[in-house]
């Protein structure tokens, strides 16, 4: 059959329906240890290229005979020379990352969460190989982007597709670890671009402040994106509740884990404040909320068409960070952090305006996981 590319759409489908896959990943070993495809049914093996360059010979054996090999590289090249000796060494199914692990970190998966009470629907795009969770929000021929991606054509695309205008788009916080897509999409499409006011005091272009008391319509029929103020990740760091049914927690609460707050090295000053929010603010809130947040962390926090989603009630019993007291939290949220994300305060300066980085080096910045919980 020889060898064939395979889209990181393709290769999704195959992670998010646990069929089993095989993995030769010919990136060195310190880029494949601190990032990689993962899923329930994902096997590894990692070899660098640079010990494949003459053929094949001295890793045959550890290959599957009879399955699918699917080689992957940094950003294509690589993983085709070895896929050619695989093929010449008697392999039949041979599949090569298409772009590689740089189109693998920006693929955006979209998928349904829920309906409006009032008409319409929320979707979860789910940036597979980054973590990193956005949210579209329909009704009534328009819409609002949440926490949006720099890779912005997959939004403007799903509202053609869709038929709706984008009219608001929004960011629950100042990202450390991605790219923010807000102005872009406010450029592209006129929509307005909202930021809470207590992250944006250094940026550098005009923003509508998103505070609480100020609720965001979307169509006709009202559907509310109430802000609710909940530093900790962040000092400006706000949640949204929509329709009164959805909690998006931006990177306050995830479905395994909480936020951190040393991004912006302010882990002491702020981990009362993510205490408060967690266990003062959203103990307030209806159990029945569906938390819907801005990552995850694990392969194992996606749902069987690959969304991640929890009801609050449930986080409030089965999430370790929202069941410590005082002096346990305080040493899990400012002890034994995993490393910051790569080129964070980088990333905090663009998406300020403060620099502005070609896309090359905007990819380049966002390689690798996302690193904004206080355990992976």
């Amino acid at each position: 059959m020889g060898m064939k590319l395979i889209s990181a759409k393709e290769v999704t489908e195959k992670v998010l329906s646990n069929n089993a896959l095989f993995i030769l990943d010919v990136r060195n070993e310190d880029a494949f240890s601190d990032w990689k495809i993962e899923g329930k049914q994902v096997e590894h093996l990692n070899v660098p290229y640079f010990d494949l360059i003459d053929g094949v010979d001295e890793i045959v054996d550890k290959l599957p005979k009879n399955s699918e090999i699917l080689v992957v590289c940094a950003k294509q090249g690589s993983s085709e020379m070895v896929g050619e000796h695989l093929v010449d060494a008697g392999f039949e199914d041979v599949f090569v990352l298409e772009g590689g692990m740089k189109t693998w970190s920006e693929y955006l998966n979209p998928v349904k969460i829920g309906d409006l009470k009032d008409g319409g629907s929320i979707y979860q795009f789910v940036r597979i190989g980054k973590g990193c969770l956005s949210y579209f929000i329909e009704s009534n021929g328009e819409a609002i982007v949440v926490d949006s991606t720099r890779t912005i054509d997959a939004y403007i695309d799903f509202a053609k597709e869709k038929n709706v205008t984008i009219k608001h788009v929004l960011d629950t916080h100042l990202h450390a670890d991605h790219i923010s897509g807000g102005r872009l999409l406010q450029e592209r499409t006129g929509a307005t671009y909202y930021l809470p006011p207590k992250d944006a005091e250094e940026v550098q272009f005009s923003y509508e402040p998103l505070v609480e008391g100020k609720d965001i319509s979307v169509g006709n029929t009202k559907v509310k994106a109430e802000p609710l103020y909940s530093p900790g990740h962040t000092i400006g760091s706000t949640s949204l509740v929509v329709d009164g049914q959805y909690l998006l927690t931006g990177d306050i609460l995830f479905v395994e884990s909480i936020g951190r707050p040393d991004l912006a090295g302010k882990a002491g000053d702020w981990a009362d404040d993510l205490r408060n929010t967690l266990y003062d603010k959203y103990k307030q809130l209806s159990d029945e909320l569906i938390v819907l947040p801005a990552h995850y962390g694990n392969a194992s926090e996606l749902g069987k068409n690959g969304q991640v989603h929890a009801k609050l009630g449930d986080l409030f019993e089965k999430n370790a960070g929202l069941n410590m007291d005082e002096k346990e939290f305080r040493r899990a949220v400012s002890e034994n952090l995993p490393p910051q994300p790569n080129a964070y305060q980088e990333i905090r300066e663009t998406n300020m305006g403060k620099i502005t980085p070609n896309n090359d080096e905007q990819s380049e910045m966002e390689i690798g996981p996302n690193r904004c919980a206080i355990h992976g």
